[in-house]
């Protein structure tokens, strides 16, 4: 078997990735595009010894897992991997995937992995959006999202994962830029001004911001930008980043507001947060009450603990525990998230939550250290990036020995390699259940309760 060879298979399976995964001859292949169920023409693009990869050329015979997804663009764009998947076998897979990378990365013989908690409607729930701007080929403004694996962008303005509003917006601000002459950003030259339009909403407060990141220091033709956008309903900041680099991080370190306020404002439950455009706020609202309820059920409170949140960000987590618990202590390393994380416990008047700028490795002990056990945690909570924890994080906790520790997860293979530690260092893996707060991806948020061994 070759690269150019046109074989036929069916899928048995389904890859982290999305990918349809068939074998033949021995040889595993992964197609994109492929369901399990699925009889499949596909011709090879790229061989290894034992497996290779291949592109999908014909449904020969379709999968029952398949369904018609509603968006014509689902398949060069990079967002949606699943969408063709049925939603009842999304959840399915993504519990398959907590489990297995459980197993294999961590190796836990029989994790108890609950099914997934679903959404009721899997379409229209992201109240953040990120659309790069630039031009196709034919040089024409353009503004969507990159294809998969590459940063070519496919013009979508109403992506159906999205708030409808982002269309019109988006609309907006492209006729304002070409009737201006305002340039889009070329990554290959690094000239040109508009790079990125991030969109936020605020679900139970129907607030909308707009930011431009830009590649300069001023938005040429500012005002008119203002006119169109201000009288939209619920238009309530308009801002601009600076992102001067060459790399591909969206958001640079400078924002300064044009219009309205540098904020706006959503709920979780009952609690009000301030959210700025660098501010990480989960993008599902729905399920992040979902989320956080776990959450709150796994810290199993009684109003007499101490809470420590490790990577509190603007205090989403904290300020929710901080309901039921005695006290909240909440770190994280960066200032302006610390700063928000403030102003949120002082806009819901709750004062038994305290926040940190540092790493949570020396802040913590070191704050046990000159207030004695009372600051010690009974619940140590942790939101880490994709990547996970330091391995000087899990030591510290397993050090300072807390009764419980909630940890919420959005990459289920650094999960099992942290779950591993923590439990070879004193901890029991009590129960696991995967939250769906990204519907059509193949991302999956996990929350986890692991309860000490001596108790």
């Amino acid at each position: 078997m070759k690269k150019d060879d046109i074989v036929t298979l069916t899928i048995d399976d389904i890859g982290t990735n999305g990918e349809g995964i068939g074998r033949t001859e021995g040889i595993t292949l992964f197609i994109k595009d492929a369901l399990p169920g699925d009889m499949v023409r596909a011709k090879i693009m790229k061989m290894k010894k034992t497996y290779g990869y291949a592109r999908l050329m014909e449904i020969l015979k379709e999968s029952t897992m398949r369904t018609t997804p509603p968006c014509p663009e689902h398949k060069r764009c990079g967002g949606c991997q699943i969408q063709a998947l049925s939603y009842g076998s999304q959840l399915k897979f993504k519990e398959n995937k907590v489990r297995n990378n459980l197993k294999h990365i961590g190796g836990f013989e029989n994790p108890k992995v609950l099914p997934t908690l679903g959404m009721q409607e899997p379409y229209r729930y992201r109240n953040k959006a990120q659309f790069p701007v630039g031009y196709d080929k034919e040089g024409n403004l353009v503004a969507g999202f990159f294809a998969s694996r590459t940063h070519n962008i496919i013009p979508v303005q109403d992506c159906l994962l999205g708030k409808e509003g982002n269309g019109r917006i988006l609309s907006l601000i492209l006729d304002t830029m070409k009737s201006y002459g305002v340039s889009a950003y070329d990554e290959k030259t690094g000239k040109g001004c508009v790079r990125h339009i991030l969109i936020r909403y605020g679900e139970k407060t129907g607030e909308w911001m707009v930011c431009f990141v830009i590649n300069g220091k001023k938005l040429p033709h500012a005002e008119s930008f203002i006119e169109v956008l201000k009288d939209l309903p619920g238009m309530t900041s308009i801002t601009v980043n600076i992102n001067e680099s060459r790399g591909n991080v969206i958001l640079g370190e400078e924002t300064y507001t044009l219009y309205g306020q540098g904020y706006i404002t959503d709920y979780i439950g009952t609690i009000s947060f301030q959210i700025s455009p660098q501010s990480f706020y989960q993008v599902n609202p729905a399920q992040t009450e979902v989320l956080y309820n776990k959450a709150l059920e796994y810290a199993n409170l009684t109003g007499e603990e101490t809470v420590w949140d490790l990577y509190c960000g603007i205090g989403t987590i904290s300020l929710f525990l901080a309901q039921k618990a005695k006290k909240v202590y909440g770190v994280e390393i960066v200032p302006q998230a610390i700063a928000d994380a403030k102003e949120n416990a002082l806009r819901n008047h709750i004062s038994n939550a305290e926040f940190f700028v540092g790493k949570a490795e020396e802040v913590y002990p070191a704050y046990c250290a000159a207030h004695g056990e009372g600051a010690r945690a009974e619940v140590i909570v942790v939101d880490p990036p994709r990547k996970g924890c330091e391995e000087s994080l899990l030591a510290m906790m397993c050090e300072m020995a807390p009764q419980r520790i909630v940890y919420v997860s959005c990459d289920s293979a650094t999960l099992a390699r942290d779950l591993k530690y923590l439990c070879s260092h004193g901890y029991d893996l009590v129960e696991v259940q995967p939250v769906d707060q990204f519907g059509h991806t193949v991302h999956i948020e996990t929350i986890v309760a692991l309860h000490r061994t001596d108790l």
